[in-house]
Parts: structure tokens; C-alpha cells; sequence
């Protein structure tokens, strides 16, 4: 048996699974040369300290979307607005603009222009506060019971809601954005009430920060030809780009994050 040592090995798994990475005990195992209780002691060690959920035969990544909005608003907030400002040029005046729960998403908010006269719809609380906040911008809430990791109402009567509605421009949360499986998330109730958005929308985009193309997730939302544009980071590696180019999807890039003060 390999001698490899337990912290350096238990990084490595830890790094696959914050990669969104299933991981397999058996497989892994082998490739590490030590026993398949070893690694299930690795995995039960990861697994108390809150880094991935324990699986027959290994361990799952936990959800992004496991993390307090509050959490995510923090992270990356400079390249998340960077693909805001990108977003909030498409809007035109007059609108009903959908903004689903995102913390990318939240950041269009701050870059709306004032003088639009646009109808802002929301499932997400932390987006409805800061619509309320401006006074240039008609609120609709999108009601409904709370899901604590999606940030907002995905229920039946959000569906409902979002039935009744006409809308001109969507923007639309994903977990994991890949060339074959399109966009994907992670609440199964999540996927439904974002397909509904799709039915019930004329045109959706999608803001993608440069991880979401790393990650996996089980519930599929859409497929690159249900969207108008997926809005990227800059610095978003070129064979990246291709295979999501290939796969039918219209990039568009934002701005260079400016590294200036």
C-alpha cells in the first residue's frame, strides 16, 4: 500500500468535490493505492467538517446554492458586476424585466439606468429589497413559501404567478453551465419554476461567472437555443469559449475587471 500521506490526499479529494465533483471511494482507492476504508474515512472526515455529503459509494459536493445569499453576495462582487453592466445595457425602456435569485443577478440592480420606467419582477427577497429602495422602479414580488437555498419562492403559486405574466426580458439563474447539458441547478424546485420563466419569457439571458463552467448539477433548466446570450467573464479561457460556441451558445463577453483604483 502507498504511504500517501492523509491531509495531502483528503486536499485532493477536497479540491474535486469543491470543483463540483462527484467522487467515487473505489475509484478513488486506486488511484491513491490505499484501501477503500481509508478513503471512506477521508470522505466521513469531510463530510463532519460541512465540505461534501456522504453518498452509497462516495461523496457529493454540496450545493452552492447551500450558501446564505448573504454569503454569495460577497464573493467575486467586482466580475459579477462587470457582467451586470453587460446585462443592464440589453434592458430597453418599458420593460418587464425578470430578474430571477441570483447574487449575479442581484448586481444588475445597482447598474439600471433611472430614467427606463421598467417593471422589475422578482422571486428573491434580497433582489426585491434593493428594487424597493429606488423610487424609479415599479416592484412586482413573486410570492410564495421561501426556499431558504435558492434565496426566493420557487413553489406551485410562484409558478402561478409567473404564468400570468408577460414577460419581455428574463435574466435567469444556473449552478453549472456546460457545452452538453446546457444550464443546470441544484433544487429540483428550482428547475421547474425556472422552466416556467423560460415558457413565459420572450427573450432569457443567462450572467455566468467563469466556476459555473467547472460545476455540475443535477436538474437541467435549458439548452444553449432557449437563451439569446450567455454573458461571460473577459478572461474566459479561449477552448472554453469554442466548445461553448460549438454547443449553439451566443457568448458575449463583459469588460475587463480594471485593475487600476
Amino acid at each position: 500500500m502507498n504511504n500517501h500521506l492523509p491531509l495531502s490526499r483528503r486536499d485532493a479529494i477536497e479540491a474535486r468535490l469543491t470543483l463540483g465533483q462527484q467522487v467515487s471511494a473505489t475509484a478513488l482507492a486506486e488511484e491513491f493505492d490505499v484501501s477503500e476504508d481509508a478513503i471512506r474515512r477521508d470522505l466521513r472526515t469531510l463530510a463532519a467538517e460541512g465540505k461534501c455529503r456522504r453518498v452509497y459509494g462516495g461523496a457529493l459536493p454540496l450545493a452552492p446554492t447551500g450558501r446564505p445569499m448573504a454569503v454569495r453576495v460577497g464573493e467575486g462582487s467586482v466580475r459579477k458586476g462587470q457582467l451586470a453592466k453587460v446585462a443592464a445595457a440589453m434592458i430597453r425602456p418599458g420593460e418587464l424585466v425578470f430578474l430571477d435569485s441570483g447574487s449575479t443577478n442581484l448586481a444588475i440592480v445597482d447598474c439600471l439606468s433611472p430614467d427606463l420606467g421598467l417593471i422589475v419582477a422578482t422571486n428573491s427577497i434580497d433582489i426585491a429589497s434593493a428594487v424597493a429602495k429606488r423610487d424609479d422602479i415599479e416592484l412586482l414580488l413573486i410570492g410564495g413559501a421561501v426556499n431558504r437555498h435558492v434565496g426566493g419562492s420557487v413553489d406551485t403559486s410562484a409558478i402561478s404567478a409567473v404564468s400570468l405574466l408577460n414577460i419581455h426580458r428574463c435574466f435567469i439563474g444556473a449552478c453549472a453551465v456546460t457545452p452538453t447539458t446546457g444550464m443546470s441547478v441544484h433544487d429540483h424546485a428550482d428547475a421547474a419554476f425556472k422552466r416556467a420563466l423560460l415558457k413565459n419569457s420572450a427573450t432569457c439571458a443567462v450572467l455566468a461567472t467563469s466556476e459555473k463552467f467547472q460545476q455540475s448539477a443535477p436538474y437541467r433548466i435549458a439548452v444553449a437555443s432557449d437563451i439569446e446570450v450567455l454573458i461571460v467573464e473577459n478572461d474566459l479561457a479561449a477552448d472554453e469559449a469554442e466548445r461553448l460556441a460549438n454547443a449553439g451558445f451566443n457568448l458575449v463577453r463583459a469588460e475587463p475587471v480594471s485593475t487600476t483604483n
